[in-house]
């Protein structure tokens, strides 16, 4: 039922107890796809890496009735949290530093949210994500890809309620043959709200294509790992910073147009780390709601990871850089909300 080993490989110690009262609401309301077809309780695979089982050989309503899920939903009303990744899980890393967010009433099992990671494919390679360009275009893989969309709007068709589908954080749903297979069905899904997650860079071009996805999109989210061309085009393999900015002005239209949230991604490394301050400008320029500083994840793509991850490199122009960035909030010099709890520690929380 529990793959021990899975968790042992994420470093994730099952005996825990976090003596957690609140309960974390994601195991209970939100369902992530990947391309294989399992089916996780939670927004990232790696905060709660067990399969609650497959769309291929079940549907997704029985998988939400399984075993497994209700052992998953156990660690949480239990208070323990023990399949929960407390070294990665943003929520659990923000509920150390401020306090748990939630509440301690049983929620409702009602699927909300579904997250979407059907297909790698992207037209940039950014090395923090992979080594080379990757594009799926082989019908083999594509047919059994359609097959699983085919199923998710069945199920989201057959629901009453409003469900969020949150597309991307795997690949760019633009560049994805897979996902505009997606984008071309949302017509047939009036109970539905959109959440998307891309480099940005095609919008513009796919704008018209795609305009009913942007009609019911609540919110815009957008990867951009450098603030000026240089460190851009460095970390975003393939991209063109003018192109960027060229679709940023677009999204400032649509958001007008649209009402959508708008919120900026920054992955920190060691190559980008002093353009954490200009990026605050460029999201304030832009209208963005958010802009999140997240600490890199190893994927396997670097000889040298710990080279990378500035968080651990003792670097003191980082340790500036965030105490800049801390100011800059206590004397409310910025209008977009920054949230960064993956590269604050407890100590440096308490001071802002």
């Amino acid at each position: 039922m529990i793959n021990r080993r899975l968790f042992d490989w994420y470093g994730i110690d099952t005996t825990k107890n976090l003596g957690i009262k609140s309960i974390c609401p994601k195991p209970f309301d939100t369902v992530l796809i990947d391309k294989q077809g399992s089916c996780y309780l939670c927004e990232c695979t790696s905060w709660l890496p067990q399969s609650a089982g497959n769309l291929n050989l079940q549907s997704l309503s029985t998988i939400l009735k399984s075993a497994v899920t209700k052992t998953l939903r156990d660690s949480i009303l239990d208070n323990s949290y023990r399949y929960c990744n407390d070294k990665q899980c943003s929520y659990l890393l923000d509920a150390r530093n401020t306090g748990v967010p939630w509440t301690e009433k049983i929620p409702n099992t009602q699927i909300n949210n579904i997250r979407l990671a059907l297909d790698d494919s992207c037209n940039l390679s950014c090395p923090s994500c992979r080594t080379k360009i990757i594009f799926e275009k082989e019908k083999s893989k594509l047919k059994k890809r359609y097959m699983l969309v085919d199923k998710i709007v069945e199920y989201v068709k057959a629901q009453s309620h409003l469900i969020q589908i949150h597309i991307g954080s795997d690949g760019d749903p633009f560049a994805s043959l897979v996902y505009r297979y997606f984008l071309k069905k949302i017509k047939v899904l009036p109970n539905a709200r959109f959440t998307l997650q891309t480099n940005g860079l095609l919008i513009k071009k796919m704008y018209q294509r795609y305009n009913e996805l942007f009609e019911k999109l609540d919110v815009l989210n957008i990867s951009i790992d450098g603030a000026t061309k240089e460190t851009y085009e460095k970390l975003r393999r393939g991209g063109s910073y003018e192109k960027l900015v060229e679709n940023l002005q677009t999204v400032k239209k649509l958001q007008k147009k649209y009402k959508f949230k708008f919120v900026i991604h920054f992955v920190v490394q060691s190559g980008n780390y002093k353009d954490m301050i200009p990026m605050i400008t460029i999201a304030n320029q832009y209208c963005a709601e958010r802009l999140w500083f997240n600490r890199i994840t190893n994927w396997n793509t670097y000889k040298e990871f710990s080279k990378i991850d500035v968080l651990d490199s003792n670097n003191k122009d980082y340790q500036l850089c965030i105490e800049e960035i801390k100011k800059i909030i206590k004397m409310n010099k910025t209008k977009v909300i920054i949230e960064m709890p993956t590269l604050i520690t407890k100590q440096l929380k308490k001071t802002i």
